[in-house]
């Protein structure tokens, strides 16, 4: 399943999606904008890329800004693999219908453009965007690498930033316990985290800091 990737969400492929994209149109970020993400397990700083993935970064940032990531969780974690969060609310893990699981998941803006082929590779420690089978369907859910998957990138994964404070929380993150989450007696997701990994914020890192 887990060569499939991070499809995990809309609701009839229970699988989640969001992938990574550029509006050329749009003005780019700085080019090092820096994010603070507060989860219920520690901090991350974030690197973000506007030079390499203006349009994803942009969108990213809308979302940031909006403060959309507040309460959500990291509903998706392979010890090996990654770690994806960005999209559900807490109460997907007691989901009993895929009315449920719609309800978990936050509504999301428009898809972007993918950006993939800038350059910045799946490797540890980076974070890219997540999305269905069509490259182009990413929206506000996103991952981050925990060992080196630079097979994402022939599969158009979109990098758009780092982690450059906290791999040792997201190390924390990834060993957690899983579990899948069954109705009708047959398991729609895999790999959620038995207890919830919160994401209580993610705001711009002050650069007076």
């Amino acid at each position: 399943m887990k060569r499939r990737l991070l499809l995990t969400a809309v609701a009839l492929s229970f699988l989640a999606g969001a992938s990574c994209a550029e509006n050329k149109a749009a003005p780019a970020e700085a080019k090092k904008t820096v994010v603070v993400m507060e989860t219920s397990m520690g901090t991350i700083k974030i690197e973000l890329d506007g030079e390499k993935a203006p349009g994803t970064v942009k969108n990213f940032l809308q979302y940031v800004d909006d403060k959309f990531y507040d309460g959500t969780t990291f509903h998706r974690v392979i010890e090996d693999f990654m770690i994806q969060g960005g999209g559900f609310k807490p109460e997907l893990k007691n989901a009993k219908n895929i009315g449920d699981i719609k309800a978990a998941e936050k509504k999301t803006r428009d898809p972007i453009k993918n950006e993939s082929g800038n350059g910045l590779s799946n490797t540890r420690g980076t974070i890219a965007m997540a999305r269905t089978n069509n490259p182009d369907s990413a929206t506000a859910q996103f991952f981050i690498n925990v060992a080196d998957n630079s097979r994402l990138d022939r599969p158009r994964y979109c990098v758009f930033g780092k982690v450059i404070e906290g791999m040792d929380v997201v190390d924390k993150i990834r060993k957690v316990k899983t579990q899948s989450l069954v109705i009708g007696g047959r398991p729609v997701m895999e790999n959620i985290p038995s207890e919830d990994v919160i994401i209580k914020s993610v705001r711009r890192a002050d650069p007076s800091k």
